[in-house]
């Protein structure tokens, strides 16, 4: 990236060959032809830490501090399997979870998947739960 992150947004646009998709192909890899072809997997269509971690920082840069933080976080679940992501997206449903649960899932994004980030929102969502009485009863 620049000096001016936000003169690299888009990225797809203005940075092409800064974003590759988990197999390491480039976006100009990726075309119907070799979907077609059958050199094209899922996977493939995700989003990688990394350009998460780019997007975030032109986010920043342009202000958007908010979309930046949650784009880090973003960055940190592409580590996560699909399952532990909906299950923790359940644990996050009001009245779904106890204190004591919702503080488990942040020790565990941190010890087993180094999500730092994620486990700092988990343990926010879990104090702002408790206020306003959206924690399941223990």
């Amino acid at each position: 990236m620049g000096s001016d992150p936000t003169a690299d947004y888009p990225l797809g646009t203005e940075r092409p060959d800064a974003i590759r998709t988990p197999s390491g192909l480039s976006l100009d890899e990726l075309t119907l032809d070799a979907l077609r072809a059958g050199r094209l997997s899922n996977a493939d269509m995700r989003a990688t830490a990394d350009t998460l971690r780019l997007q975030a920082g032109v986010a920043r840069a342009a202000g958007r501090a908010q979309l930046g933080a949650n784009l880090a976080r973003a960055a940190e679940l592409t580590a996560l399997p699909d399952d532990v992501i909906l299950e923790i997206y359940t644990a996050l449903r009001p009245h779904r979870a106890t204190q004591d649960e919702l503080h488990r899932w942040a020790e565990r994004l941190e010890r087993e998947y180094g999500a730092p980030l994620t486990a700092t929102f988990i343990r926010e969502a879990t104090d702002v739960y408790a206020e306003r009485g959206l924690l399941a009863a223990p």
